[in-house]
């Protein structure tokens, strides 16, 4: 218990100096939409997260003032504790609004799993509605090698009466888990309903889904896995596609950049947002070369993009 109390004493400490010196923007902006992530986006902002491996109730309201734009809550190597994440996104509530006005800051939960066939997929797609039904505002899937899984993906994110999109089968998620996650977006139960579908499919979608390109098998099917209706941004992984090529990441071989390139190229493509990490060093070229996602920068790199590029939207 000490340890816990310290972990949230010290995110407090570390989120009340970020708020002390970290602040922008037009004082008097008003949200449109309940995903902060998405506004951004939709503004062509980029945007920049933290990421959690796990974390209840205290951890969720000592995050609430968070530098950052979206928490990335991590399960894809920690426990899959629905019980946590339920009490994470109540402590969000309970400590917000963030400065910008929104309920909470964006949650993205990475699921538990790899993307690597249809059949995974299909067996694990519950996994979604039960992370989804916690009120977070996306999924973000590993090693997304097979399109086929990535459609299934979009699907388990949907309700059956969303609208018609190409290639994707009608929406698997079912009524009766809406009521928690419709409290934590602080809207009514039908609203949630209407709400809660991947954007930019549904240009008034408030749900957020990501792959992680980040294996050679990932790399052949690119095009296909990130062109797919409802999937909003994609990475590269560098750190698991140099496994995959069994190669030195501290090298910087061709075989990697041509990786980041051709996930980035289909991102281009498909329109939708690159992630990529960004630093003090690269952070201005990393915005102009049109990357809109930052991979966890910390507060005075993600103040720094936030001025170059005109943010308006309090932080």
């Amino acid at each position: 218990m000490r340890n816990g109390i310290a972990v949230v004493a010290l995110a407090m400490s570390v989120g009340m100096v970020g708020l002390a010196g970290q602040q922008g923007g037009d004082a008097s902006y008003t949200p449109t939409r309940v995903n902060k992530a998405i506004e951004l986006l939709a503004q062509d902002q980029p945007i920049y997260y933290t990421q959690v491996d796990g974390g209840g109730y205290e951890e969720g309201k000592a995050l609430a003032q968070t530098w950052a734009d979206y928490i990335t809550y991590n399960l894809e190597h920690s426990p899959f504790d629905m019980t946590a994440l339920r009490g994470f996104m109540q402590g969000l509530v309970d400590g917000g609004p963030t400065r910008s006005g929104h309920r909470t800051p964006t949650v993205i939960a990475v699921l538990p799993f790899g993307g690597i066939s249809e059949a995974v997929m299909s067996a694990n797609y519950w996994m979604v509605e039960q992370l989804l039904g916690s009120g977070v505002h996306g999924v973000l899937l590993a090693h997304a090698q097979s399109p086929a899984a990535v459609r299934v993906m979009v699907q388990a994110a949907r309700y059956p009466h969303a609208p018609p999109a190409d290639s994707i089968d009608e929406g698997l998620r079912g009524n009766g888990g809406q009521g928690f996650a419709a409290r934590i977006w602080g809207v009514s139960n039908a609203e949630y309903q209407r709400m809660a579908d991947p954007w930019p499919l549904n240009p008034d979608g408030e749900l957020l889904l990501g792959l992680k390109i980040e294996n050679r098998h990932a790399l052949e099917n690119a095009d296909a896995s990130v062109g797919t209706p409802g999937v909003g941004f994609a990475e590269w992984g560098p750190g698991d596609m140099s496994l995959s090529f069994n190669v030195n990441r501290s090298d910087n071989p061709a075989v990697l950049q041509n990786a980041r390139n051709r996930v980035q190229a289909a991102t281009r493509s498909a329109g939708i947002a690159f992630l990529d990490q960004m630093n003090a060093q690269n952070i201005e070229a990393m915005i102009d070369e049109g990357v809109r996602i930052g991979s966890n920068p910390g507060a005075d790199v993600a103040d720094r993009g936030r001025r170059y590029t005109n943010r308006m939207m309090p932080w």
